[in-house]
């Protein structure tokens, strides 16, 4: 995994620039750096070498030097792509997958991306067209920024890279936040930053004489409601469990550096980590979070899993003191307003993947998305069950069985629940899943200043729905493409996922957005994927006997971590209240100083533990938006050395070996 960045036009003067650039992306790519200079373009890359460390140095070109790429992330099918256009009589110099980007971009052009097996950003420059590509997989799982400053574009991994541009203006968007507070987390094109955009997953952009064109090569698919299946529920088990295994083996074997495992103890990374200790035939390094607080805790079922499994294994336990320590660089990676402190333990949680030597770990991720595991998915089954009679006492009693694992769960106050779940029953809504979240968070808004809450009128969801590429889908298809297009690329595989891992150069792999098992996915049935409420029965099925049943058949309970408290307690860091002093709120303009200090009143009253569920969402949203207006702070780090120094001549094999990075 590495960092990107690029500048176009550009010319010698703009090296500088370039080179603080690489300095904001040093954490992505520790191993060395790079740039490629001609006339019309820069590129720039800093590298995390995972696959041929020694041949794979980059920006690279082809052999006539007309193609260059800088690229982040990984190809695992690029071994099978290699073999293909071998047969086509390409000549390969190095093992690296970014050498078979390069050729297949030759072989089929943009086409390309479709036959990609990974997860990546690109940067294509072809100095005979003057063409520059940037391009990003399907799921968003590697991000790439872009924005235009002084009639240049640019574009890097972070945000924080194209803000070395002094000239780019620093400002919050009114409409990214808008998103933020409605799905927790801008949605692609937007950005929390005015100017800034980032390319959308499954789509690339070509830009050719200062003109911008988007084209999408994938979207999610799902079936039409009632869609029928030639297969059992025992038969679309099997198959998930093949797919899903070689997905993982592709995920693991692919790496000429050791790979390790998350295991939080839910079923997610239980799988991935079972399919992994049956390839390895030695014990596999697995990295888990601990927390102090019991009621995020899920020690004993990881303890059951590492018996299970053999595993070398390793935990960090985390205090909430912990957390409220490390936000400020969370925040400071994340790059948009967080609601949640959910990323701050996986950032602690990367540092120990880290300190324990590597550089690269599979994970669970997207397993909920693509198989329906989030409790959305059942509360919208609940939901339009409802809808047929909302009097029914039996249909409102569905409701009781959400959230086993919440103490505070909705059904234990009838006339909430009824009311929480009860409005919007159209049955016709693309959005019937998501309505009640989105309504909940959205009153965060009420703390906003007027001229924030003026500056963007339009409804976040309906500019949402109205992107939607068929709303013929059934509900769950709905709602997975609603999670897909929202939570899934903007804030788990960002705030919880790579920013984090990347934090401390870590790379994540994730089987469970294979493209080929996401491609199967679309086609089964929905209730196969959610048997009565039971969410992601397929998964469970195809796995029966290789996990634990007390991880198999526990309640489903999602990753979370404690919330304020703190950030209000005795041992509360100076910097909390820096960002919500008066003065501060004030000069920032876009929180009411009156309603966060009533908010910061009440959580220190009782040390944060007395907040509800939208308190609690307030004022981490306060403090990650506040710490966020502050910028990126102070200048950027030095890129990583050696600094290789590409130009238009390109490399033979004597001048690629003088320039490895």
């Amino acid at each position: 995994m590495c960092g990107i960045c690029g500048i176009h036009p550009a010319g010698p003067q703009d090296m500088a620039l370039v080179e603080r650039m690489l300095g904001a992306l040093s954490h992505r790519g520790p191993d060395g750096s790079g740039y490629y200079l001609d006339d019309d373009v820069i590129l720039g890359h800093t590298r995390l070498a995972i696959v041929d460390p020694a041949g794979g140095a980059q920006p690279m070109a082809t052999a006539d030097s007309r193609l260059w790429v800088s690229f982040n992330g990984e190809i695992f099918n690029h071994v099978e792509l290699r073999a293909q256009l071998e047969d086509r009589g390409h000549v390969f110099r190095t093992r690296s997958d970014t050498e078979v980007i390069l050729h297949a971009f030759q072989e089929w052009g943009p086409e390309a991306f479709g036959r990609f097996n990974g997860q990546w950003a690109i940067a294509l420059w072809d100095r005979v067209t003057k063409e520059l590509i940037l391009s990003r997989d399907r799921y968003g799982v590697r991000p790439l920024y872009y924005a235009r400053s002084r009639g240049r574009l640019l574009f890097a991994s972070e945000m924080k890279a194209l803000f070395t541009d002094g000239s780019l203006p620093f400002a919050l968007d009114p409409a990214g936040l808008d998103q933020t507070l409605t799905f927790w987390c801008p949605v692609a094109p937007r950005t929390p930053f005015a100017g800034v955009e980032q390319v959308p997953p499954g789509t690339y952009l070509r830009f050719r004489e200062g003109h911008m064109s988007r084209v999408t090569y994938w979207t999610p698919a799902f079936p039409e409601p009632g869609s029928a299946s030639p297969r059992t529920l025992d038969e679309h088990a099997e198959e998930l469990r093949e797919r899903l295994t070689k997905a993982v083996r592709l995920r693991f074997t692919r790496s000429d550096v050791p790979v390790g495992a998350y295991l939080s103890g839910g079923i997610d990374s239980a799988v991935t980590t079972a399919i992994i200790t049956s390839i390895a035939g030695i014990p596999v390094d697995t990295f888990s979070l601990r927390f102090t607080d019991r009621d995020f805790d899920e020690g004993p079922y990881q303890s059951l899993l590492t018996r299970q499994f053999g595993t070398v294994h390793h935990d960090v336990e985390v205090r909430e003191s912990d957390i409220a320590e490390a936000f400020p660089d969370v925040v400071r990676h994340a790059e948009h307003t967080l609601l949640r402190t959910a990323p701050a333990p996986m950032f602690l949680l990367s540092r120990l993947v880290r300190e324990q030597g590597f550089k690269v770990v599979v994970t669970g991720e997207g397993a909920d998305e693509v198989w329906g595991g989030y409790d959305i998915f059942q509360e919208a089954k609940v939901r339009r069950f409802w809808a047929r009679n909302p009097e029914s006492a039996v249909r409102s009693r569905a409701v009781e069985l959400l959230y086993p694992w919440l103490s505070r769960s909705p059904n234990r106050a009838p006339a909430f629940s009824a009311g929480f779940f009860g409005r919007n029953l159209d049955p016709a809504d693309p959005a019937l899943s998501h309505r009640p979240r989105w309504d909940s968070t959205s009153a965060l808004k009420g703390m906003l200043t007027e001229p924030m809450r003026a500056a963007h009128p339009k409804m976040a969801e309906e500019e949402l729905l109205q992107a939607m590429p068929d709303r013929e889908w059934d509900t769950l298809g709905r709602a997975q493409w609603l999670e897909m297009v929202t939570l899934l690329p903007g804030y788990i595989l960002a705030s919880q996922g790579d920013r984090m891992l990347m934090a401390h150069s870590v790379e994540g792999r994730f089987p469970f957005l294979d493209p080929e098992l996401g491609r199967y996915a679309g086609t089964v049935p929905s209730r196969h994927k959610i048997l009565g409420l039971d969410e992601k029965h397929l998964v469970k099925r195809a796995f029966a006997g290789r996990i634990p049943d007390e991880v198999l058949k526990r309640p489903k309970q999602p990753y979370r971590a404690p919330g304020a408290t703190g950030f209000f307690n005795d041992g509360a860091p100076d910097w909390v209240a820096d960002v919500t002093s008066q003065p501060e709120i004030a000069r920032v303009g876009i929180f009411r100083p009156e309603i966060v200090a009533r908010l910061v009143a009440k959580a220190r009253s009782s040390q944060g533990r007395a907040l509800g569920n939208t308190d609690d969402m307030r004022l981490v949203a306060v403090l990650s938006t506040q710490l966020l207006a502050q910028g990126f702070g102070g200048p950027s780090p030095e890129p990583p050395q050696p600094m290789t120094v590409m130009d238009h001549r390109g490399w033979n094999g004597e001048e690629h070996a003088s320039l490895r990075g």
